[in-house]
């Protein structure tokens, strides 16, 4: 059984809100000495294999006062939740095999943008509005000139398209389009990896010879991509392709005995991932499902208060993954009490 580690000497969780150069060649050498003094064997060594999937643990989302940080019900929810995730890594770097972080890449002309959209006078619409079918329908909002330009295609495509686009949202029990600020911009400093984090999947990177895979998610301009296994709508309104499934990532989470999910938010990126996720286990290793474990301390729902609160749908969310099967767990608990679980 593999042994709960102490945390290495550099871990301050009081830097999770701050943003900072990881020191990669100091911390390298460390993770040397850690693997040494501990007896940690590489992770082609596990013969029990285990993911820690990070979602989207960016500073635009777990940072105060960047562009969409998710402050949960607590009003510090990232933050927290990337204290209580390095903290994870470290303990049990010894039964993590490998770790796989998305990022939510955008540009600025999208669909999610508010300048993809105005009303009859030209005014773009605010951050966080939600358009609806008969918002589109009748008129309320229609696609910009000048973000069809830009993003060049047909302006008529696209007002036929973006009817379909709601349309789909509302057949298929999605949220509704949500004009959100401008976040997680392609490179920019919000896009990157918390450093707290960063520096966590760095150290295990290093002490159990695995190397982590980052995987972007959301640039394409006509299709919001919460799942961090495909986008919201694949299809156009003549059946044209949009956007496709991350095939190449499904096989390598099936490869895995065990799947821990964390990151945020709890309310979009992540209930969109683990909803998809439930669904291609099932179809492909159903045995699979039972092995699937949410840290659900480590994990929070969009709250902009007096503007929009998911707490209630976040909590929906994982109350149904836990009928389907899934593992509700909090990354405090000992990974051997967990059920299923080998460590």
């Amino acid at each position: 059984m593999a042994k709960e580690l102490p945390h290495p000497p550099h871990f301050d969780p009081y830097q999770a809100d701050k943003i900072w150069h990881v020191p990669y060649q100091q911390r390298a050498a460390e993770a040397v000495e850690w693997r040494r003094r501990y007896s940690i064997k590489p992770a082609s060594a596990d013969e029990f294999r285990t993911c820690l999937i990070l979602i989207d643990v960016q500073n635009t989302f777990c940072i105060p006062g960047f562009e969409l940080f998710v402050a949960g019900t607590s009003g510090r929810g990232a933050v927290e939740d990337c204290q209580r995730v390095a903290s994870f890594i470290y303990r049990n770097l010894s039964s993590i095999t490998g770790i796989v972080a998305t990022m939510d890449t955008h540009q600025a002309y999208q669909i999610f943008h508010s300048v993809f959209f105005e009303d009859e006078n030209g005014r773009h619409p605010q951050p966080y509005t939600r358009i609806t079918v008969d918002d589109i329908r009748e008129g309320r909002w229609r696609v910009s000139a000048e973000a069809a330009r830009t993003i060049g295609i047909n302006l008529e495509y696209l007002q036929s398209y973006v009817r379909h686009y709601v349309e789909s949202l509302e057949r298929s029990g999605k949220y509704e389009l949500t004009i959100w600020p401008f976040h997680a911009m392609l490179g920019g400093i919000g896009h990157s990896l918390v450093p707290l984090v960063e520096e966590a999947v760095f150290f295990h990177a290093i002490a159990r010879a695995s190397q982590p895979v980052i995987r972007t998610k959301g640039f394409s301009p006509l299709t919001e991509h919460y799942s961090a296994l495909g986008p919201e709508v694949k299809r156009g309104p003549g059946g044209e392709l949009i956007g496709e499934r991350d095939e190449q990532l499904i096989n390598r989470l099936l490869s895995y005995d065990a799947l821990i999910i964390a990151g945020e938010a709890k309310s979009h990126c992540v209930a969109w991932t683990v909803s998809d996720l439930i669904d291609v286990v099932k179809e492909r290793r159903p045995e699979l499902v039972s092995r699937i474990y949410l840290l659900e301390d480590c994990t929070s729902p969009v709250v902009v208060p007096g503007v929009v609160d998911y707490s209630a749908e976040a909590d929906l969310a994982f109350k149904r993954f836990a009928g389907m099967g899934a593992r509700i767990v909090r990354s405090t608990e000992p990974l051997e009490s967990w059920p299923d679980m080998q460590v």
